[in-house]
């Protein structure tokens, strides 16, 4: 498809299990910035089973309209029936945009229906928007997160991305908005080489960092596994999870869905403290969007105090533990 063809701003709507994924909320906000400036309406795009309730919710959340195509093939995620329904779509109404979110699924399932389109596709983006010529323009890490590049498709529709999580707020829901409801009755065949056999919940003995209100987070300049316990025990003070940097995940300290940035999780706490984090594109671009950010590092021309609001040039093992006493102190 080319651009003379195509109109519309698409947003799939991941569900699992019959409850909608957090970034599709992220996703129509955001696309109602991008409506501001274009004038194509927001659609979202809903696949699964018995999920046409979630239209509701995609509405009060910016969608003008919601496309549900429910099948008993589609219950549960399958790559290859999800490519095929949403290709169909796409060549059916021919939007000029497709946004992903990039989860474990959109990261899967957008390189898919980009191949079946013929089309480009951005990866893991951090930022969407128009550049001075109004070319739609997505913003991603590039060269292992060292520089920031700016991708536009200028021809080939639609023009496809995922999004990284909690890179855009989840705006307010208005219950009054209604959206135009458009069933799609489709047939699809099982995948036969593919059988989801059970669905089971990943039991967390915490808060996930992307759901904590307060993170405490390591990297490369914690010098031991005891300064390590140090940072867990002030995050526990504190009401917090502990979180990281590559470094302490490389070299198997800490779990990787404890680490921040772009190969790891993005991260909006509402205040998130860094000890010895000199701050890597990679590492800024997943939790540059908290609300409060403070940095202790020895290194007073560290990347991370540019973007701090409150910061500390000296020794995190010297600081720490008077803090934890005092903390302790004035728990008694």
């Amino acid at each position: 498809m080319t651009k003379n063809e195509s109109k519309g701003i698409w947003v799939f709507a991941e569900q699992r299990s019959g409850k909608l994924d957090r970034t599709p909320l992220e996703l129509l906000g955001k696309a109602q910035e991008l409506k501001n400036t274009t004038g194509e309406e927001v659609t979202a795009v809903l696949l699964g089973s018995g999920i046409s309730a979630l239209a509701d919710t995609l509405a009060a959340h910016g969608a003008d309209k919601v496309i549900i195509a429910e099948h008993e093939n589609l219950a549960s995620y399958s790559a290859r029936p999800y490519q095929k329904v949403l290709s169909e779509l796409c060549e059916k109404y021919k939007p000029s945009t497709f946004i992903f979110g990039a989860t474990a699924l959109g990261r899967d399932l957008a390189p898919r229906v980009m191949c079946s389109l013929g089309t480009g596709l951005t990866a893991d983006a951090v930022d969407l928007g128009f550049d001075d010529e109004g070319a739609f323009v997505q913003t991603t890490p590039a060269f292992g997160g060292s520089l920031l590049a700016h991708i536009a498709i200028p021809e080939l529709r639609p023009q496809m991305v995922t999004v990284r999580a909690h890179v855009f707020d989840v705006p307010e829901a208005d219950e009054s908005k209604k959206a135009e409801i458009i069933r799609e009755s489709v047939e699809i065949e099982a995948d036969p080489d593919y059988k989801v056999v059970e669905l089971v919940e990943k039991v967390n003995t915490g808060v996930s960092i992307n759901d904590a209100d307060v993170l405490v987070a390591g990297g490369r300049g914690i010098k031991s596994q005891a300064d390590l316990d140090m940072l867990r025990e002030f995050a526990s003070l504190i009401g917090g999870e502990l979180a990281c940097s590559r470094p302490l995940v490389d070299e198997g300290w800490l779990d990787h869905s404890l680490q921040i940035g772009q190969s790891g999780t993005t991260v909006k706490p509402k205040f998130i403290i860094n000890f010895g984090i000199s701050g890597s594109v990679q590492y800024i671009v997943g939790m540059q969007k908290s609300e409060k950010i403070v940095t202790v590092n020895t290194y007073d021309r560290a990347d991370l105090f540019e973007i701090s609001h409150y910061g500390a040039v000296m020794d995190y093992s010297k600081l720490l533990p008077a803090v934890i006493a005092e903390i302790k102190r004035r728990k008694q």
